[in-house]
This record gives structure tokens, C-alpha cells and sequence, in this order.
């Protein structure tokens, strides 16, 4: 469980933070969004180093799964469209990938 919280803090930030700079360049937002934004990103990449897994891409590879489940929470929560049946079935997809990574046992 504290796998998960921490992969899932570290993607909000992220997604945060990236939304900060699409909300500027994209949107016509303030430059002012990037300073909430960067503080998102360093808070993300502080957050993952937290990670369960002994290795850093292993760490990152579990983190892509729950990025997407979160981008698309995000899509619906944030920008108000529901994910379709091909997004649900591409994030279940790479979720169980992120859980075989995190859990399979491993040998010396």
C-alpha cells in the first residue's frame, strides 16, 4: 500500500507540473503557472525516489503503469472527458505490466 501511495503522489505532481506548462504555452495561461509547476515536477521526482523497487528504471518502469491511470483520471477529473473502453482496457494493460515488474519474485 505504500508502494502505491508513493507512485501515486509522485504522478499527480507530475501531471501537475506538466499541466502547469501546458496550461501557459497552450492555454494562454499566466508564466506565472510555471513556478507552481516546477515545485510539482521537483516534488515528483523527490516523491519516486521513495520507490520500493531496489533499481531506478525498475522504479520508473512501475511508475509508467500508474502515470497513465492517473493521466486519465486527470482527463476526466481536470479536463472533463471520460476515458473510452480503449483507454481503460490500454491502462488494465499496462497496470498488471507495472505489477509483474513490482512483484515478481526475483532471484539472486
Amino acid at each position: 500500500m505504500q508502494a502505491l501511495t508513493i507512485y501515486v503522489a509522485a504522478a499527480l505532481a507530475e501531471i501537475a507540473g506538466c499541466f502547469a506548462f501546458w496550461a501557459w504555452f497552450r492555454l494562454g495561461q499566466s508564466i506565472l503557472w510555471l513556478v507552481p509547476g516546477m515545485a510539482a515536477l521537483a516534488f515528483f521526482a523527490w516523491a519516486l525516489t521513495f520507490s520500493p523497487a531496489d533499481q531506478a528504471g525498475r522504479a520508473y518502469a512501475v511508475y509508467g503503469g500508474i502515470y497513465i491511470v492517473a493521466s486519465l483520471l486527470w482527463l476526466w477529473a481536470v479536463e472533463g472527458h471520460r476515458p473510452d473502453h480503449w483507454d481503460l482496457l490500454g491502462a488494465a494493460i499496462c497496470l498488471s505490466g507495472a505489477a509483474i515488474i513490482l512483484w515478481a519474485p526475483r532471484g539472486g
